[in-house]
């Protein structure tokens, strides 16, 4: 399905076409009986505390969403300050990633997506990851340098799911430049919006650990807006 996002607050519209993308998006990792991967990318810069302590919250549904499909592996990626840009181990469960989480504290300084998104390719040439997920709300660098790597990324089937808060236009559109060439996604949110940001999370999760199939199996009985967002996937 090849549909554009339309620039919004997290309403309904935007969360069916975010979903409509992930069901439409290859899975390679389908049917090997091997544990999902997911990169989890946050922008910690000093804007983004608040959003970082709600992820604490959410991230743990990425887990218990998956936990019935084999699992999911996720790494935590994040960059703040001056230069700092890091990623964890590999976490098989949500105790430990929250640990992690919880050690970091935002910083203000510059965007490092090119950074985030050079560490995806890396890890994906080591071993196949099916997702990578970013949060951030602002973007300041190259654009045509990480629409590459997004393009990159894209013929290593590793589609982006992009969150956006706010309403940075210039963040705007780089993203979705990003999100269509890496053949994932992009979506907006904001403070007022967390529940449908924890259900599209769980959503990738469940897409990185068992493919369309899996997805649409996690809508069934969640309500009469996943029962809409699956019929569009349909």
């Amino acid at each position: 399905m090849k549909r554009d996002l339309q620039h919004g607050n997290g309403n309904t519209g935007d969360v069916d076409a975010f979903l409509a993308k992930v069901a439409a998006t290859p899975t390679p990792q389908a049917g090997s009986g091997q544990r999902g991967r997911l990169m989890f990318a946050m922008d910690a810069t000093a804007s983004r505390q608040r959003s970082w302590d709600q992820a604490l919250h959410l991230q743990a549904e990425m887990f218990e969403t998956t936990r019935s499909l084999g699992g999911l592996d996720v790494q935590l990626l994040f960059y703040r300050g001056f230069g700092e840009c890091k990623a964890s181990k590999w976490f098989g469960d949500a105790t430990a990633l929250r640990n992690a989480m919880l050690k970091v504290q935002c910083m203000g300084g510059r965007t490092q997506i090119g950074r985030i998104l050079a560490r995806a390719l890396k890890e994906t040439r080591d071993r196949p990851v099916q997702a990578v997920v970013f949060v951030g709300d602002s973007m300041e660098e190259d654009a045509d340098a990480l629409c590459h790597q997004a393009g990159q990324l894209g013929l290593l089937k590793v589609p982006l799911f992009l969150f956006q808060e706010g309403h940075d236009p210039d963040a705007t559109s780089v993203f979705r430049q990003m999100a269509r060439l890496s053949g994932g996604a992009w979506c907006p949110f904001n403070a007022s919006s967390a529940n449908r940001l924890k259900e599209l999370l769980a959503a990738v999760a469940v897409y990185a650990a068992g493919g369309r199939k899996a997805l649409a199996d996690h809508g069934r009985g969640r309500g009469d807006e996943i029962a809409g967002l699956l019929e569009q996937i349909r």
